[in-house]
Parts: structure tokens; sequence; C-alpha cells
């Protein structure tokens, strides 16, 4: 949710609240927000230059920073860098069509959120922000398939990749409705969206 803060229901966060953040880019602005809030953040991604923007910045001991991958399996990714090298976000969808051989893809190391919580000895999280450049689809499921209790979700889709398409997107509103969870917010933008599950 690069330079855009979204949306979360700020009273169900008391201090304490844990938070898992993925897809961190160079804008921490929403973990931030949090962090003043009394919560702890456990940030993910390994983009290249999110590594080096968070290594550059002196951070409270509240945000805890691994440069993995969020999947529903536990290994390896290839993961694309972007087409213009200005630019931040990487994705294991090779949204470009570039030639691989030209430009070779990073690989990553990939984790379910589930085996991340065990590390971390989370049996709930109060919120997850997810931002993951089109793998979100099969994160969610995964999510929903394990029933691992998560309070709040906040999203960002990507239907507008080639591939993906906006049935996805309604699939996977459907599949969150079917597991109680409501939307509460949506962007103007309409790509983000924050689920709560009363």
């Amino acid at each position: 949710m690069e330079n855009r803060v979204p949306v979360f229901m700020s009273v169900l966060l008391p201090a304490q609240s844990i938070v898992y953040s993925f897809g961190v880019g160079e804008d921490i602005s929403f973990d931030e927000e949090l962090m003043k809030n009394g919560c702890e953040i456990y940030a993910y991604d390994p983009t290249p230059k999110s590594k080096v923007f968070v290594e550059k910045r002196q951070l409270p001991s509240s945000f805890h920073f691994n440069p993995f991958g969020l999947a529903d399996y536990d290994g390896e990714a290839k993961f694309y860098l972007p087409e213009n090298d200005e630019y931040v976000s990487c994705t294991t969808y090779n949204r470009w069509g570039y030639d691989e051989n030209k430009k070779e893809p990073l690989v990553v190391e990939m984790k379910k959120l589930s085996t991340l919580m065990k590390e971390n000895g989370h049996s709930r999280i109060d919120l997850l922000k997810i931002d993951i450049e089109g793998s979100e689809y099969a994160v969610i499921d995964d999510i929903l398939k394990e029933k691992i209790d998560v309070a709040q979700i906040c999203v960002e889709v990507h239907h507008r990749f080639s591939g993906i398409g906006v049935g996805k997107t309604k699939d996977m509103v459907r599949k969150l409705n079917a597991n109680d969870y409501y939307i509460v917010a949506i962007s103007d933008t309409r790509e983000e969206y924050t689920f709560v599950r009363p």
C-alpha cells in the first residue's frame, strides 16, 4: 500500500496489539502510526530496496523486520524486479513479461503466515496488512483454510495485473464474507479493502 495508509479500526487495536505487515516497500507510515498506539509490528518484505530502507532507519524495538515473503507454502520463489529500476515493488508474477535470460529474477524465501506466527510464538493476530503484489489471493485462501485467528485484515488487491482479473477479487470477498469477515472500508482507488470479523 505504497504511499497510502490503509484504513484500520483503531478502536479494535489496544496497546500491545500484534500487527503483521507484509509489503514494506519504502514506506512504513502505516506501521509508524500503529506504533504510536503501542502496537508491536512484525514486518516482512524480501525486496532488496526494502531491506536497505529499513536498515538505514532508527526504528523502535516494537518494529521487527525480516526479509521473507508471504505465500501459501514454505519454500523458495522467483521474485521479479520491477521493469523500471526506479520502482520498488517486486512480485512473484512476471507481470511485465520480460525475458528471464535478460533480466534474471531473484530467488527469495517464502513462508506461510502460520509458520511465521509459530516462529514468533503467536496464536492470534490483531491486524494483518497485506500488500504482496498479486499473491494475496492464495494467501487469503491459506489463512481461511488453516482458520488462523486474525481480527482485522487490510489487503491491497491486484486484479489489474494481467492474468488475475476482477473475478479473483470478487471470489476473495465472497470467501471472506463466508468466514464472517465484512468490509468496513474501501479506498477511493477500490484497490485497498479493510475487513473486520465481529
